[in-house]
């Protein structure tokens, strides 16, 4: 049986761990999700969104690692897409504080957008506004139907 060792980042301690690893294991870096509980409490609160929403997205969104990058380009703990990074004035799309603050606006206008139906304001977060308006509710991309009950759960 094969031997690897995974890095788990806990408190900012890093702690090296070996177990047997099964056929095609791969080494996974888990972010202390706590180390941004003030930022996220402080957005939340200032734009008026629901604090566990904003927790759920960023779990969905990069599963809070701050240097995250999508296929697609977006980046940080809130994915942001670097057109509506621009757009909400974020200079540092990596820096934690600036990131989660444009992230959470970025979701009020949404909410506010589709009336406070939050399935259409998730979805869009995901899909795109223009998305979520062609098809006239959530669109049907497997990844969009996926990310809207992941972050509802």
């Amino acid at each position: 049986m094969a031997r690897y060792a995974t890095q788990v980042i806990l408190l900012g301690v890093t702690v090296a761990i070996t177990t047997a690893a099964p056929a095609g294991a791969q080494t996974y870096r888990l972010a202390d999700h706590r180390a941004y509980s003030r930022e996220i409490a402080d957005a939340a609160a200032r734009h008026a969104v629901p604090e566990r929403l904003v927790w759920a997205v960023i779990r969905a969104e990069s599963g809070f690692d701050p240097r995250a990058v999508s296929r697609q380009g977006a980046r940080g703990l809130m994915q942001l897409m670097p057109e509506t990074a621009a757009m909400l004035g974020v200079r540092d799309a990596f820096n934690p504080r600036e990131n989660i603050d444009a992230g959470v606006r970025h979701l009020r206008a949404l909410i506010e957008r589709f009336r406070n139906d939050l399935r259409l304001a998730i979805a869009a977060y995901n899909a795109g506004e223009r998305a979520v308006a062609a098809y006239g509710g959530v669109p049907p991309y497997p990844e969009t139907r996926e990310y809207v009950t992941q972050v509802l759960r």
